[in-house]
């Protein structure tokens, strides 16, 4: 087996980085966190227009750092590795934030105003009730 060089290794360890250092990427991340998250969650959580999402959430998969699963029309994304939510705290910790307050950024649940499978099961269910009582 052929010893890699100091550069080879020094490219294998920059690439991840270099997918996750946009800003964006790491609120994407973040907002993931432990648990899995669809691009509607995604919007309602960071505000952001659901193809700037697609289009980060793209490189990341390329990046191999997230994977998805299709369930009916929705795309659901988790990270592959929870160890890069440890490296994002990490980098934190460097750039002079407590590591505390962006562990308490990193998604632990779902949030309620998504409307998605995922985020509120329990709604088709309603609207199926809902609707039988108006016939």
């Amino acid at each position: 087996m052929k010893k890699q060089s100091l550069v080879q290794i020094s490219e294998q360890i920059a690439a991840p980085l270099s997918a996750i250092a946009a800003p964006q990427r790491i609120a994407i991340l973040l907002a993931i966190g432990h648990g899995e998250a669809c691009v509607c969650h995604l919007e309602n959580v960071l505000g952001w227009r659901q193809a700037y999402i697609s289009q980060h959430l793209m490189a990341l998969r390329k990046a191999d750092i997230l994977q998805d699963r299709r369930e009916g029309r929705y795309v659901f994304y988790r990270l592959k590795n929870a160890d890069f939510l440890n490296l994002i705290i990490s980098a934190a910790a460097l750039s002079g934030l407590s590591p505390e307050s962006v562990s308490a950024l990193v998604n632990r649940q779902t949030y309620p105003a998504c409307e998605c499978p995922q985020c509120a099961p329990a709604l088709p269910a309603a609207i199926t009730s809902l609707k039988a009582k108006t016939t």
